[in-house]
């Protein structure tokens, strides 16, 4: 079905860089929010940021000021920029749309393995 397709991540030194970016394998009718999650060894997975297409972003406390997200068609996009070691994770791409107004449905990516150290 829906594939997410998740690029951009590695290993960088703290205070580094890194983009990701994230493409849908199909256009949706109407997509409602789209964005990141990441999940860090023996945590639960938590949101990064987020964009609607008002456009209205949403970003955890942890990477105000530090990540930005966009939007471009089908696809999204999360610049990462003073990077720190609590940051390391695997990120997962997530999708909102809304194929009819009462039927919503949730895609997710397979991840991206973000490693931050010196």
């Amino acid at each position: 079905q829906v594939q997410l397709v998740e690029s951009g991540g590695g290993w960088v030194q703290p205070g580094g860089s890194l983009r990701l970016s994230c493409a849908a394998s199909e256009s949706f009718f109407s997509i409602n929010v789209r964005g990141w999650y990441r999940q860090a060894p023996g945590k639960q997975r938590e949101l990064v940021a987020t964009i609607t297409n008002v456009p209205k972003t949403n970003y955890a406390t942890s990477v105000k000021d530090r990540f930005t997200v966009s939007r471009d068609k089908n696809t999204v996009s999360l610049q990462m920029n003073s990077l720190k070691p609590e940051d390391t994770a695997v990120y997962y791409c997530y999708v909102e749309v809304s194929s009819t107004p009462a039927r919503r449905s949730d895609y997710w990516g397979q991840g991206t393995r973000v490693t931050v150290s010196s």
